[in-house]
């Protein structure tokens, strides 16, 4: 079954936060797709994830790219998947793609200090809850670390 995770981000921008995440998902054996909104933002991200870190690569491609299919994170503005991801971020109020049972994982990151962003992520949240996925709803501690919250 799906599970629909939402990452309420305060005080953090999602360039600071997904880095991390798609690190961890790799480790885990997980192609990801991350859909955002805007091209800027596609392009924004693709130069970030190649310098986040000295001691870190992450590699990735855009859905422009011609081996998109190879890449093991896609940067994309489509809900296609043409690189079998298993989890989808999105960011900066991408659209929940249709096909959303296809995933193990969908992932939406949040700006917690802009009310438009957290009534899109309620009504997402009350779509996923009402569709039959299960949601989790996670926060970032004093120390950065992301702690499951009660709903």
């Amino acid at each position: 079954m799906t599970e629909f995770l939402f990452y309420h981000l305060k005080g953090q921008r999602p360039d600071q936060v997904l880095p991390a995440l798609l690190q961890k998902s790799l480790e885990r054996g997980w192609r990801v797709a991350v859909q955002a909104s805007s091209e800027e933002r596609i392009e924004a991200l693709d130069a970030h994830l190649w310098t986040w870190r000295d001691d870190a690569f992450l590699p990735h491609g855009t859905w422009r790219d011609s081996q998109a299919a190879e890449q093991p994170i896609l940067l994309t503005l489509c809900e296609d998947n043409p690189n079998g991801a298993t989890v989808r971020f999105l960011i900066e109020g991408a659209s929940v793609p249709s096909n959303s049972s296809a995933y193990e994982r969908v992932v939406l990151l949040f700006d917690g200090d802009d009310p438009d962003a957290v009534e899109i992520a309620r009504a997402r949240w009350r779509d996923a809850k009402s569709a039959g996925f299960a949601v989790t709803y996670w926060q970032a501690d004093e120390n950065g670390r992301w702690r499951r919250q009660e709903s």
